[in-house]
């Protein structure tokens, strides 16, 4: 099995080179059949292979495919094209593929390893990239083995296309004895802040915030023909909240530097007054990522090849259609039945997954509104151009169309959070009667209390695995993040019942809107950012929680979201890498602040557990916790009975204020979020 897992981590190395070349760092080569080789190589393919083999440091042999796949679709997408799951014409091929990569008897890694080759072979290498990730996220005999950060295999999608260049000579002088030199990325290389919202680029091209939507994307595809790929505990509502925290964050750094919160793009017609040029090259496609103008706007799509064809009255019909929906608080059904309107299905409405319970009447409107932003430049193909980086789940949060889109996606969330359909919270919901909160602080080493402190940081990661055709051996990129010192919560607590467990729920927001008044309630609530959240026992009288930062189980550490395959995957198991690792980057869990000091409030509730916890079906306990907030937890329920983001998912009936809200069992403590403008470098980069 060992061999086999190593052997398949292969198929993410260098995905642009042909398989007839050896693979990794130990210059292993699969020993290819005729009925392996590609067309271009069909006469002379094994002389080459066997020609490689001679200096290969281990041969790995493969399996006569006991059914050649077809690929009737798939193989129409060129090897030199850029791929994306929200085209329709992507999306059949991505499910024709998983299908074959599904259907290989369990059990069987050699056949599965050699069905993989022939598809990495025969495949567009995004496609494959794709499908395969998700086929060994979702096998039970592959969960062991880590899928491939994103950005090592293709980063093309994350850099400057300056960077390949200088990491083509780093590699090939580190080959001859030179030093290995870091590659530098600087902060500012999309543009200046002559455009204003260049101000929070800093948050939008950060690497671990595009890997995170690009891997719990991997976790929750919206299609395939394996229902169960799709068909996960409250999969619709986890779409809406994750989103919805993402645009909180968002705003929450937009207040921080001096910007109004993002404006919903709502009207389809009107022009996007927000540009961005990405400064970025397709290493498939050799061409460069397409920039947006200011003040460009949607256009009907008429691009046969890529599966769309259709007016923005359509969307506009099914916006008009899912309005309809949530002022009714009901749902028609395909097959002409209703059913009463929850979050769920309702985000499984929007986004269009195939749990959707009318897609004829609901559409597809979340998927083709990136669609329509990714080709506001050449929406009918004239120019014969690829999509922008907003039809990329790996690449458009560097958009501000992105925040845009998502602001109108999760008002329509809101608006069904808001509707008479929906119930406020009672007393009996949000109390926790014999639980009072006496204090609650934030301690941070050397610096006063209930003060975040952040600073920006210089990490390294390899991206050697995505230099086709290069020399082997670690070429390093060094960028630029924010990140925060340690910190943790110490929260005082009276406990005047028996012994009993309680839900911990920690958030934080500013303390003003972006005028420096405070906020009504209604708009404060969607502000709140979760920051963590766990059970604790409380003993009868007073209690002490303590918790540190990295502890949260809204993030994954540094080391996790920029794994390394040449890492051997560390101390965590492997299955953490692949579904728990989709969580918030740690280095991102604190919005950046100001100089000054920006003033948030820490917001910590104890909830009644009775009315929480969750008896999952086989009574064993996860196998990871790490960033179930987002992405929730293996063939298990959501770890929380509770909707998401409670208890600011929905307004409240009485309170005008964040302080008319709070409870006994609540806390509400002014805190202040500081940024030291320095930059250190991460103590665990490999060079100096």
């Amino acid at each position: 099995m060992a061999d086999v897992a190593q052997n398949l981590q292969l198929l993410f190395d260098r995905p642009g080179e042909s398989m007839l070349t050896p693979k990794g760092d130990e210059d292993a080569l699969f020993l290819l059949t005729e009925e392996f080789l590609p067309k271009d190589y069909e006469n002379i393919g094994i002389e080459i292979n066997n020609r490689f083999g001679e200096n290969a440091t281990r041969t790995i042999p493969l399996q006569n495919l006991q059914q050649v796949p077809s690929f009737t679709k798939a193989r129409k997408l060129p090897a030199d094209a850029d791929f994306s799951i929200f085209l329709p014409a992507h999306q059949e091929m991505a499910d024709e593929v998983i299908d074959v990569l599904m259907k290989v008897p369990e059990n069987n890694l050699q056949q599965f390893l050699s069905t993989c080759v022939f598809s990495r072979v025969n495949l567009n290498p995004q496609l494959f990239n794709y499908c395969y990730s998700v086929a060994i996220m979702h096998r039970r005999d592959t969960r062991n083995i880590p899928v491939n950060n994103f950005a090592e295999s293709f980063p093309s999608k994350f850099m400057d296309s300056k960077v390949f260049a200088q990491a083509r000579e780093s590699a090939a002088v580190a080959a001859q004895g030179g030093p290995r030199i870091p590659i530098i990325i600087p902060r500012d290389y999309t543009a200046t802040d002559l455009d204003v919202e260049h101000r929070i680029a800093y948050w939008r091209e950060d690497l671990g915030i595009n890997l995170h939507h690009w891997h719990w994307h991997l976790v929750y595809p919206f299609s395939s023909t394996i229902r169960s790929i799709v068909d996960k505990d409250r999969r619709g509502e986890l779409f809406f909240y994750m989103h919805q925290q993402v645009i909180a964050r968002y705003n929450c750094e937009r207040l921080n530097n001096a910007l109004a919160r993002v404006k919903k793009f709502s009207n389809f017609r009107e022009p996007v007054a927000e540009s961005y040029f990405p400064k970025m090259d397709s290493l498939t496609s050799a061409r460069g990522w397409p920039p947006r103008q200011a003040n460009m706007r949607w256009y009907d799509l008429n691009r046969p090849a890529d599966g769309i064809v259709m007016p923005i009255s359509t969307m506009e019909k099914w916006r008009s259609n899912i309005e309809e929906v949530i002022a009714t608080g009901i749902v028609q059904k395909a097959d002409g039945t209703t059913q009463r309107l929850d979050v769920d299905t309702l985000g499984n409405i929007i986004e269009s997954s195939i749990l959707s319970p009318n897609r004829e009447l609901y559409g597809n409107m979340h998927n083709l509104g990136h669609s329509f932003a990714g080709y506001m430049h050449d929406p009918e193909h004239r120019y014969l151009e690829s999509f922008s980086v907003m039809a990329d789940e790996a690449t458009n949060m560097r958009d501000p169309i992105f925040y845009l889109w998502h602001a109108f996606i999760d008002d329509l969330f809101q608006r069904h959070k808001e509707s008479a359909h929906v119930n406020r919270y009672v007393m009996s919901e949000l109390e926790n009667p014999g639980v009072t909160i006496t204090s609650a602080k934030i301690v941070s080493p050397g610096f006063d209390n209930n003060t975040l402190n952040t600073h920006w940081m210089q990490s390294d990661i390899d991206m050697s695995r995505g230099l086709d055709f290069s020399n082997r051996g670690p070429v390093y990129v060094r960028f630029t993040h924010l990140n925060h010192r340690p910190f943790s919560y110490e929260i005082k607590v009276n406990n005047t019942g028996s012994a009993r467990r309680a839900t911990v729920r920690i958030f934080i927001a500013p303390k003003f809107d972006e005028r420096r008044l405070p906020w009504i309630f209604s708009d404060h609530r969607k502000m709140f950012i979760e920051m963590d959240r766990f059970v604790v026992p409380l003993s009868a009288g007073e209690n002490t929680i303590t918790r540190t930062s990295d502890q949260s189980e809204l993030t994954i550490p540094f080391e996790q979201t920029f794994r390394n395959l040449r890492a051997g995957g560390g101390e965590r198991p492997s299955e953490a890498y692949n579904f728990c690792g989709c969580g918030w980057p740690q280095h991102m869990l604190v919005p950046r602040g100001t100089e000054v000091g920006a003033p948030y409030q820490l917001f910590v509730m104890l909830s009644n557990y009775e009315l929480d916890k969750i008896e999952q079906p086989d009574g064993s306990t996860p196998s990871c916790v790490e960033a179930s907030s987002f992405c929730g937890l293996r063939d298990k329920k959501y770890p929380d009975k509770r909707a998401m983001g409670f208890p600011f998912d929905r307004p409240s009936s009485t309170a005008a204020s964040i302080e008319d809200f709070i409870l006994p069992n609540m806390a509400l403590t002014d805190i202040t979020i500081r940024l030291q403008d320095v930059v250190e470098k991460n103590p665990r980069n490999v060079l100096n």
